[in-house]
């Protein structure tokens, strides 16, 4: 089997390893400097370590703790709040901006803020977690309810259908769609909020981790506690990816949101 024919899996496995290869090679030669650029041998090391030692497992847990709590709150805000500006205008008009300057600056300056006013606990991070998911997702929805066509409203309400069977039949399909697309992004967001609250002030977790590697000047353990975020972020994805195929397995099969 040649590489053209290897699926894309295959490709970037091999990829990968070329470059760890390459990797662990330059650092053998002397080429590469060890307190700066570890080899990869001598980051597995600290994963072992960290895993056999039983170090990593409480911190990876506050960390995923804060990061599917923020999740899970962000959507829940940001699906009720994206709703409730997109059917009643008079809210919109107080929402949408506060929202757009949420959106325009960078949400993780908020947390030292945050840090002052919850403290270095779990409420923090959440906190953070929370309002990065939620905005994405408010505009998910918002956008989502604007861009419905008008002609397909009219028709439900020619046919007698109120603004619950608009809900039920026109905007709930079409704002699943939307979120579901940026679903991943939300992870994404959700983990990025845990660990740099965690980084800015914690006694636990994987931003805490990374302060004490970048304090001790310790490259094998930061890109090592940077591999072990990775792949945490992409086993979500996966799980994301799974959940965005069978709720959206309506398009794939070519059904729509019914008209009424």
């Amino acid at each position: 089997m040649t590489l053209g024919r290897a699926g894309p899996a295959f490709r970037r496995s091999a990829a990968l390893l070329a470059l760890l290869a390459g990797w662990e090679t330059l650092s053998r030669l002397g080429w590469l400097d060890p307190f700066y650029m570890p080899p990869p041998s001598a980051v597995g090391q600290v994963m072992l370590d960290l895993a056999a030692g039983g170090e990593l497992w409480p911190h990876l847990g506050a960390t995923a703790t804060a990061a599917l709590a923020g999740l899970a709150i962000g959507l829940t805000i940001g699906i009720a709040l994206g709703f409730a500006a997109a059917l009643l205008p008079v809210l919109a008009e107080l929402l949408e901006p506060v929202m757009i300057l949420l959106n325009a600056i960078p949400r993780v300056i908020l947390a030292p803020l945050f840090v002052i006013w919850l403290g270095i606990g779990l409420a923090s991070k959440l906190a953070l977690a929370t309002i990065l998911v939620a905005v994405l997702i408010f505009f998910s929805v918002f956008n989502g309810i604007k861009e419905v066509d008008r002609r397909l409203v009219e028709r439900v309400r020619t046919l007698g259908g109120g603004r619950r069977v608009l809900v039920r039949e026109v905007y709930v399909p079409s704002v699943t769609a939307w979120v579901l697309g940026n679903f991943k992004v939300a992870v994404g967001f959700a983990f990025t909020g845990a660990v740099v609250g965690e980084f800015v002030a914690s006694s636990r977790g994987l931003g805490y981790l990374l302060q004490f590697a970048q304090s001790t000047y310790n490259a094998a353990l930061t890109i090592a506690l940077i591999v072990i975020i990775m792949t945490f972020v992409l086993v979500l994805f996966a799980l994301a990816g799974r959940l965005e195929r069978r709720l959206l397995r309506w398009r794939r099969s070519g059904a729509g949101p019914r008209g009424g």
